[in-house]
């Protein structure tokens, strides 16, 4: 009995000891991250048959468990990852909106300074001070658009480098876990199937980890081991092994850094659009969702601009009385050839129109058959069977395909307004060949008897002007009056007699516009001819100053002010949207996370009334085998 009873002791002693071995080493690890407290496992020992019955034979630690849920680590895993993504899409477009809407550094008070150098000139046309502060308000306004669009590459070479960086760490993550594999499936199995569990826990901190770099999903295997995946189902670990990413540059833009599977010497590009969560996956939707549409959309400013203050400033006549040249250099498309292509292949592509350019790229291809054309943003595509030409373009969106040379499978980036920014630039230098005037003058004959009235005229876009236009027209009014008047002198059409006489109605010959008004009298001559000696003439740069307000952007609905307003409204609405959706993610996956540690968190308290609870079961137990003692001495002496 003796005996039973020191194995009852002893056992509870050897349990007691266990537990208070584990709490010491909850509250060791208490801020040790991604620790699940551990708790022993007891049963009570097979108890032994007698004449008496059952009797108990002590206690048993059958094992010692983490305290972990693997639905909370879940949630926690996908509350993290979401909230990483948000956070590092809100840092990088945090940059855009405080660039974008700065009221010194932005573009429109850039804009504002230009225009109203213009308005100075058509104020004071033959001053050349005026025309001197036109030409120093446009190197401004340049020198503005050039600034932003390095800030854009600055934030693009930035991203880039993030990309790469988040690959390292998701590799080093992957390989860190697949060795965890190996360690926790030859542990377990040397331990008879017992739980290592610092390991486990060691693992689902990296795999944390992981998640907060990119969104990650984990089967788990027979043998204890982790199954890793990423994307639409990629592998990143299986088993024991870890497949490696990289970071490189896209075969269809060498500026872009994608991302992509090692495979051999070979590189497997990954749809960025599957490489959704944590932070690189906000990194990439930073950069498709917003940066390149915000480059692109600020470039279709810079080359709206040009294109259309050149075509209104050719419409002019300048001080040396030529008509009047580009004002600006008007950025062209960027083309880029695909790397698998052949080089010898090409792509010659031009702007049809600056109001119907939108702020995608697009992706140009041959399968063998058709010629296609993609707006990457929607994937809206049209197609041709006929090769590209001069004679022939292939007109979308704005975009003049006038040449292509491709073979099957081959094709080219084209991104018509990424470079406006960068690109445009101011095309004249002197104050002379700032076309102000208008190339025609009109004149009433001082002999007229009537009271008609002709206007200064204007001169009919688009450029280039009418090889007519400055050619001498007379207009002459019949006599007897009978209504009508004829027009004489060189070009298209001319003479045309016999034209009926409406006051105010449009008359338009040789690329110039006129009105009459009033009533003529018989023989009354009207004249338009070229504008010699038109040094006070301002009738140019009245319009030029008019585009100021002019909607002749995104499809005649916007003006270069409003349409540079509605990019700042669209970023710094995003800010704002992720701003609030970041800390309502932040919060949830907080308090998701205080739900799992509430589980599997240690509590110093409790650990603190486990230990007295646990040394008061080992000095009970100790007091069994001290009263087994005793009983033994009393058989002992009882044998004397």
């Amino acid at each position: 009995m003796s005996t039973g009873i020191f194995g009852v002791g002893l056992s509870g002693l050897n349990a007691a000891q266990l537990a208070m071995l584990t709490a010491g080493h909850n509250i060791s690890n208490a801020a040790t991250p991604g620790y699940n407290r551990q708790q022993t496992v007891q049963a009570n020992s097979i108890p032994q048959l007698t004449g008496s019955g059952f009797i108990g034979n002590g206690v048993q630690v059958v094992t010692v468990k983490r305290i972990y849920d693997e639905f909370l680590a879940r949630q926690v895993a996908q509350a993290q990852t979401q909230a990483s993504q948000l956070d590092s899409y809100y840092t990088q477009i945090k940059q855009l909106d405080n660039i974008m809407g700065d009221s010194s550094s932005g573009l429109s008070p850039a804009l504002q300074g230009f225009f109203s150098a213009v308005d100075d000139v058509a104020a004071n046309p033959a001053s050349v001070p005026s025309r001197q502060a036109l030409l120093s308000g446009a190197q401004s306004l340049i020198s503005r658009f050039h600034s932003l669009n390095q800030r854009f590459e600055e934030i693009r070479d930035g991203i880039n480098s993030r990309i790469a960086s988040s690959v390292t760490t998701i590799n080093s993550l992957a390989q860190q876990i697949s060795r965890l594999n190996q360690n926790i499936v030859l542990t377990q199995s040397s331990a008879g199937g017992q739980p290592a569990n610092d390991l486990l826990d060691q693992r689902d901190e990296l795999v944390a980890q992981l998640n907060k770099e990119v969104n990650a999903t984990v089967v788990k295997q027979d043998d204890g081991s982790y199954n890793v995946f990423i994307g639409n189902g990629q592998a990143l670990v299986v088993g024991t092994q870890s497949l490696a990413l990289k970071a490189t540059a896209s075969p269809s833009d060498p500026s872009r850094m994608v991302i992509g599977y090692v495979s051999g010497a070979n590189t497997i590009l990954i749809p960025e659009t599957s490489l959704q969560g944590g932070t690189l996956g906000g990194y990439l939707a930073f950069r498709n969702g917003t940066l390149d549409a915000a480059q692109n959309a600020l470039g279709r400013i810079a080359i709206g601009l040009a294109q259309t203050f050149n075509d209104q400033h050719r419409l002019g006549q300048d001080l040396n009385g030529a008509l009047g040249g580009n004002f600006f250099n008007v950025p062209v498309p960027n083309v880029i050839a695909n790397s698998a292509n052949n080089p010898a292949s090409s792509v010659t592509a031009g702007i049809s129109s600056v109001g119907a350019l939108t702020a995608s790229d697009y992706k140009f291809s041959f399968d063998g058959t058709n010629y296609t054309l993609t707006r990457l943003s929607d994937g809206v595509a049209v197609s041709t069977t006929v090769a590209p030409s001069g004679a022939s373009p292939f007109i979308f969106d704005g975009i003049s395909i006038t040449a292509a040379t491709l073979n099957a499978g081959e094709s080219f980036l084209i991104q018509p307004t990424r470079n406006g920014a960068r690109d445009i630039s101011v095309a004249i230098s002197d104050t002379a060949k700032i076309a102000a005037a208008a190339p025609i003058r009109t004149a009433a004959a001082q002999t007229n008897t009537g009271t008609a009235r002709i206007s200064a005229g204007s001169v009919n876009p688009p450029p280039p002007p009418d090889a007519n236009l400055q050619q001498p027209v007379t207009i002459t009014f019949h006599s007897p009056y009978d209504g009508k008047f004829d027009v004489t002198g060189t070009g298209t059409g001319l003479p045309a007699l016999n034209q009926t006489y409406t006051a105010g109605a449009n008359i338009t010959f040789n690329g110039w516009t006129v009105q009459i008004s009033g009533n003529p009298a018989a023989g009354d001559v009207f004249t338009i001819g070229s504008n010699s000696n038109g040094t006070a003439d301002n009738r140019n740069a009245l319009l030029l100053g008019g585009l100021r307000t002019s909607n002749t952007l995104l499809g005649g609905t916007a003006s270069y002010q409003s349409a540079y307003g509605q990019l700042v409204s669209d970023i710094g609405n995003k800010t704002r949207e992720l701003e609030v959706t970041s800390k309502a993610q932040a919060n949830l996956a907080a308090q998701t996370e205080q739900a799992q540690q509430a589980l599997s968190g240690v509590n110093l308290d409790e650990e603190a009334a486990n230990l007295l609870r646990y040394q008061q079961a080992y000095q009970a137990a100790s007091k069994v085998m001290q009263i087994a003692s005793k009983l033994f001495d009393t058989v002992l002496e009882l044998g004397r």
